[in-house]
């Protein structure tokens, strides 16, 4: 199944992309696809209730905007340095254990978006990742538990400030967290749509040229082992988003270093989890 969420910024609702490319509105079912949904069976729930209700559900036009395709979840965890070869690019040694670091949740937007450079940016920055939704409450989890807790999938933009990242007293937060920083989707995918999270193709193109093309078989940590690690020191709850880094590619690791710039066209993917595009804008007051 793929979930989505449409419509104007503060009133989407929810929705589901069939295999065909139709998107329907599911608002019928009842509920959005927030905590609740995914922590009590809401994706068996909707697929048993489509079953029968699913010829009456209105398609929804393509001219229509998606959002964020869950509810702002309670947090976004981030894994950094999570490809060999992007922790080369960015002149940092492997790490030992995942790195990680939240970006807010109010980061969030739809997946065709804009981008927003933030008030006094020069080092706006793209990153194409892996993101996964939190299914089941995750806490001390064993790795070879950790996929029971997943509930999909889902493409993530991991935009960043790098001077606000890396210069500023090293908080990285400050970096990942400006409006519009995390554009999500266009869908989650469940995982019977995504054979293997841990081989996936990813890209991501900046007005037109490639600048991120590698898979996901290059983790340093995999799945499995970010949900573990990130549950021995928090708890999970469904709705969370765990994002799982970014390969090599990124403007930060260019000779010279190339950053965002109002009117630039990001465009990215990963096999099965769909495309999204972003048009760049400055700040205004």
């Amino acid at each position: 199944m793929k979930l989505i969420r449409f419509g104007e910024i503060g009133n989407e609702k929810p929705g589901v992309q069939l295999s065909n490319g139709t998107k329907i509105d599911v608002s019928a079912f009842g509920t959005d696809f927030n905590e609740e949904f995914f922590g009590k069976d809401g994706i068996e729930k909707l697929t048993r209730w489509l079953e029968e209700n699913q010829e009456n559900c209105p398609e929804i036009e393509d001219s229509i905007r998606l959002g964020t395709p869950l509810v702002r979840p309670s947090k976004i965890v981030c894994v950094g340095l999570n490809y060999a070869m992007h922790a080369k690019e960015s002149g940092m040694d492997v790490p030992e254990e995942p790195v990680l670091f939240f970006k807010a949740t109010s980061s969030l937007v739809g997946p065709n978006d804009n981008i927003i450079i933030p008030k006094g940016s020069e080092k706006t920055d793209w990153e194409v990742e892996l993101a996964l939704v939190i299914g089941k409450k995750a806490s001390y989890v064993e790795e070879k538990d950790a996929m029971d807790h997943v509930a999909g999938y889902v493409l993530h933009n991991d935009v960043s400030e790098r001077a606000f990242q890396l210069e500023r007293s090293g908080q990285w937060v400050k970096g990942k967290s400006c409006d519009s920083f995390a554009p999500l989707g266009p869908f989650i995918a469940t995982p019977d749509e995504i054979k293997d999270p841990n081989n996936l193709n990813l890209w991501l193109k900046l007005n037109g040229e490639v600048m991120q093309d590698s898979n996901t078989s290059d983790f340093i940590f995999n799945v499995q082992q970010v949900v573990s690690h990130i549950s021995q020191f928090m708890t999970l709850i469904p709705g969370d988003i765990i994002s799982t880094g970014t390969p090599f590619g990124v403007g930060l690791g260019l000779n010279p270093p190339r950053y965002l710039k109002e009117g630039d066209i990001v465009e990215l993917g990963i096999e099965g989890l769909g495309v999204s595009k972003q048009v760049c804008k400055n700040y205004h007051e």
